[in-house]
């Protein structure tokens, strides 16, 4: 299998996700790149039969940049592709000291199902999603994250 993993990272968090998900479908016998956005052209993708779009999140929404480049992707109808985004890790309230509803999160944790709408508007068919928490703005990533990570690339091989 060919994997083309295409990540939007600012920090590093993101391409850290993509380099060990890399890693991980490597070992498990997939063929896998990985491409920073500003890279590649969304309308001329290398070949693959799956392509997974690696976004970090501002303000619950994966920046403009991710979006326009989903916009532009150019793949035939049907083609495979998978999500990870990179979400602050939810935080206690500094008031109260209460965690935030799931509500609450959802509200703040919308990457994945706007990238979903814009690549399924564009034909391609969804295998899997995942989200990575980032314990501060700028990182590091949450305790755990690699095995988040290989439980994903499980579920883009079809394995669980």
């Amino acid at each position: 299998m060919r994997v083309e993993i295409l990540h939007a990272s600012k920090y590093g968090n993101g391409e850290q996700v993509a380099k060990e998900l890399q890693h991980v479908l490597s070992s498990k016998g997939a063929q896998a790149s990985v491409h920073h956005i500003d890279e590649v052209k969304a309308g001329q993708l290398p070949p693959a039969d799956l392509y997974v779009f690696g976004s970090p999140t501002r303000m619950g929404k994966p920046p403009g940049g991710v979006r326009r480049f989903a916009k532009k992707v150019d793949l035939p109808s049907g083609t495979k592709y998978a999500i990870f985004a990179t979400h602050g890790a939810p935080q206690p309230d500094k008031k109260t000291g209460k965690m935030p509803t799931a509500e609450e999160i959802a509200k703040w944790q919308r990457t994945t199902s706007i990238l979903d709408e814009v690549l399924q508007a564009n034909g391609l068919t969804k295998v899997a999603d995942t989200i990575v928490y980032v314990t501060g703005l700028k990182g590091p990533l949450d305790e755990g994250w690699q095995s988040k990570v290989e439980a994903f690339a499980e579920r883009i091989l079809g394995r669980s």
